[in-house]
């Protein structure tokens, strides 16, 4: 009670599940109570606040160290790549990320110049998305025993020029931007780090994002898919894969909450691509909503295949079928009772030539 719930209040009531929204504002305010509790602990075991403020410069000086290093030990040069989203639910038309990578000595750029203007669907990406797209391909890049941190990126310079996707500006719709968009960044700034570093194939570059709405319930889930080969392994199967750390939802727990039933759920076989090293496969999910329901899918690679490396395979690119008919990428509709909806997501490409 007091002001605090009255702001909650206000909060939920501007969301499509208010009762859902309690319980999550409640627990973030709890993990942010323990959190401070335990920086408390901390300060008073290890010699007060000016003391873990030492410990911390250090562990950002020793990842910016590290980073450096690993930057130092990939040839000078720059390096291009394009990818393309498959449009933005207005528009059908692709919108093509571009990325230049420039190395020099123990520092690295990431140029978005010539990326798409921003447009009128929700893929659009605030300059923050686009940032954290950056870093975790040059994680991928480096050592991942890098403590994640703002040394460890201090060697890395952005250039993200406003009124692009990748710089939205005020106003933009963003909400996919940073479910699905953020993935195709990370695609394009992984094949140009392709050139001066080793990095796996492309895995299944898209969340597969699905929103079912029923009558005060609201049910959102992404799904896993291939994980792309490396030189050293296969690639994963039914894994989620760049910018998502999700997992997906066990069935009993979505049966007994919405009003769907899981049919199948099940590994794509086969829709990984081949190669030395195979790249990992989709799954299948196929889900009947037993009431009338509003559905919404924002998903990508629909069109374009993510594809091998070093001659390997491309893999199978993702489908979502209602009712048996294949639907954009993009889509919307309002579904009766006893409708099927069946999500086939993407492999990962295959890494080398098949022996």
């Amino acid at each position: 009670a007091g002001p605090e719930q009255g702001v909650m209040d206000i909060i939920v009531a501007n969301s499509r599940a208010p009762a859902e929204r309690h319980g999550d504002i409640a627990a973030q305010l709890a993990a942010h109570d323990l959190a401070q509790r335990r920086l408390d602990d901390l300060c008073a075991r290890r010699g007060g606040p000016d003391a873990l403020a030492v410990a911390m410069d250090a562990l950002l000086a020793y990842a910016e160290r590290r980073t450096r290093a690993s930057i130092a030990a990939m040839p000078d040069g720059e390096w291009s790549a394009a990818e393309a989203i498959e449009g933005d639910g207005v528009t059908d038309e692709d919108i093509v990320i571009r990325v230049r990578v420039a190395i020099s000595a123990d520092t690295m750029t990431v140029d978005f110049t010539g990326t798409d203007a921003a447009g009128p669907g929700n893929l659009n990406c605030p300059i923050a998305v686009t940032r954290s797209s950056v870093f975790f391909a040059v994680r991928v890049a480096t050592d991942p025993d890098i403590p994640a941190s703002a040394g460890a990126y201090a060697p890395v310079r952005i250039v993200a020029p406003p009124g692009t996707l990748v710089n939205a500006p005020p106003g933009s719709a963003v909400a996919a931007g940073n479910v699905e968009a953020s993935s195709r960044i990370a695609d394009a700034v992984l094949a140009a780090l392709a050139g001066p570093a080793d990095v796996p194939a492309q895995g299944q570059g898209t969340m597969n994002n699905l929103t079912l709405g029923f009558a005060g319930r609201v049910y959102f889930e992404t799904l896993g898919g291939g994980q792309g080969a490396s030189s050293r392994a296969d690639g994963p199967s039914a894994v989620h894969v760049a910018m998502s750390n999700t997992l997906n939802t066990p069935v009993e727990a979505l049966e007994l909450a919405m009003p769907v039933r899981v049919e199948r759920y099940a590994v794509r076989r086969g829709s990984g691509g081949g190669g030395a090293r195979r790249g990992g496969d989709g799954v299948v999910r196929r889900l009947v909503v037993l009431e009338p329901a509003d559905v919404s899918l924002i998903a990508e690679r629909r069109r374009s295949a993510p594809r091998g490396s070093v001659g390997g395979g491309d893999a199978m690119r993702g489908e979502t079928l209602v009712d048996g008919v294949i639907v954009p990428g993009k889509w919307r509709g309002r579904l009766p009772a006893g409708s099927v909806v069946e999500q086939r997501t993407p492999g990962g490409g295959g890494h080398g030539t098949p022996a």
